[in-house]
């Protein structure tokens, strides 16, 4: 059977229509709009000879067994957060679907081929990104997840028993990773890197590290009509000055570095009283770990000089941090030759966001991701889009790598497969 991407299209389009509204895609997880999702999901995989799980933690596997246990697993989520676009996360799992069917149809593959839908990606509900894959990695803090809730304040343990997973058993999904070599995810880059170059697709070097903060300013609550301005300790006056020191640092580094200042909130936050308490929140990436070192140390000192010049006190509440975390150097090579071999051009970039991919990497299996450009930089909102055209180019590249995978877990040297379709090898049509 050959390949069908304009199949993965058809897919992607129904999969909106049963489980989105006219505001957006609505599969937020542990949810019956995410259950119906996954069940339309499963009876997809039922259609193949492969064998169809759901883990302790709620990932979704179907697995075709090849003549070696070894396996090349491809990952991605059908999960959205709320109100959210057509394409992050179930173009992953449908792609990889549609390379699925063509292996199978093939016959048994020289190495076991794998198909994970990792639950709650997203973290929508529950505040808590990466949960079935961190789950697999082993680094899921068990104890701390059992405190969250959503906004109506169900528990996540709660939510969880009602998709059968318990809490306490999801870390027993780490043995699904055993026999994996090799992993592969294709995403939208949900930024603007691949349009602005003019290019279809690219190959992912890695994700970004992050470190996550709340700074808090303490000063004075005072009367906002009869207190002078030079008389004020007004604690959102150093968080607006940090917040804009932040920027100019980070925007003086270049080089890919983020930094985001997420959440402002004051207290007593009425518009009388000048503000004695302010909450922000700090966000900073980079690839390199040395960079957003550098980063977070210029921004604690910022805060102390701040806080002197306004006569205010500062607190730095840690959140969660994350070290950048680069793909397998091998399967980097891969994946730009697949994506030159139907696009005719790759380009190398790092991850921003993060992905599965950064937790499969985490528990020591070798792995890669593909970009496809998102129109717009645009993601997380009804508006994501990205041209038909080129999410074609994306699933005949995933296809193309997974292949290319094939033979590197089996063999250890990469190897090029047989020239894909002419009509995929180009650099795009707009």
């Amino acid at each position: 059977m050959a390949l069908e991407p304009g199949r993965t299209i058809e897919e992607l389009q129904e999969l909106r229509e049963l489980t989105g509204t006219e505001l957006g895609a609505q599969r937020v997880c542990w949810t019956e709009t995410w259950r119906e999702a996954r069940a339309w999901l499963r009876a997809k995989f039922e259609e193949l000879p492969v064998d169809v799980e759901q883990d302790e933690a709620g990932n979704l596997w179907a697995t075709l067994h090849g003549q070696s246990e070894r396996a090349v697993v491809i990952g991605g989520h059908i999960d959205s957060v709320p109100d959210g676009g057509w394409l992050d996360g179930c173009l992953n799992t449908l792609a990889g679907l549609e390379s699925l069917r063509r292996i199978a149809a093939e016959g048994t593959p020289d190495v076991t081929v794998r198909l994970v839908d990792w639950a709650d990606e997203e973290g929508a509900r529950f505040r808590s990104s990466l949960l079935g894959s961190s789950a697999c990695s082993g680094a899921l803090d068990v104890d701390s997840a059992r405190q969250l809730t959503d906004r109506d304040g169900v528990l996540l343990p709660d939510a969880l028993a009602e998709h059968g997973v318990l809490l306490d058993r999801m870390k027993d999904a780490r043995q699904q990773l055993d026999s994996a070599a090799a992993y592969l995810e294709l995403h939208i880059e949900q930024g603007p890197v691949l349009e602005r170059l003019g290019l279809p697709l690219g190959a992912v070097l890695g994700t970004f590290g992050v470190e996550r903060y709340v700074v808090r300013f303490l000063g004075q609550t005072a009367h906002s009509g009869s207190t002078p301005m030079e008389d004020r300790r007004d604690a959102f006056a150093g968080a607006a000055r940090l917040s804009l020191e932040i920027r100019e640092c980070t925007r003086s580094v270049g080089a890919g570095a983020v930094s985001t200042t997420g959440s402002v909130v004051t207290q007593p936050g009425i518009v009388t009283a000048v503000a004695g308490v302010c909450e922000m929140t700090v966000d900073i990436r980079h690839l390199d770990p040395d960079v957003v070192a550098m980063l977070l140390r210029s921004a604690r000192e910022a805060s102390e000089r701040i806080a002197a010049e306004e006569r205010l006190e500062v607190e730095w509440e840690y959140l969660w941090n994350i070290h950048p975390i680069p793909f397998d150097p091998t399967l980097i090579d891969l994946a730009g030759e697949a994506i030159e071999e139907v696009a005719g051009k790759s380009h190398r970039l790092p991850s921003g966001p993060l992905h599965d991919a950064a937790e499969v990497t985490r528990a020591g299996v070798p792995a890669v991701m593909l970009f496809v450009q998102s129109l717009n930089g645009l993601s997380h909102t009804k508006e994501e889009d990205t041209k038909l055209d080129h999410i074609e180019l994306s699933v005949a590249a995933l296809d193309r790598l997974a292949s290319k995978a094939i033979d590197y877990v089996l063999t250890g040297e990469p190897a090029s497969g047989p020239s894909p379709p002419a009509s995929f090898r180009h650099a795009g049509r707009s």
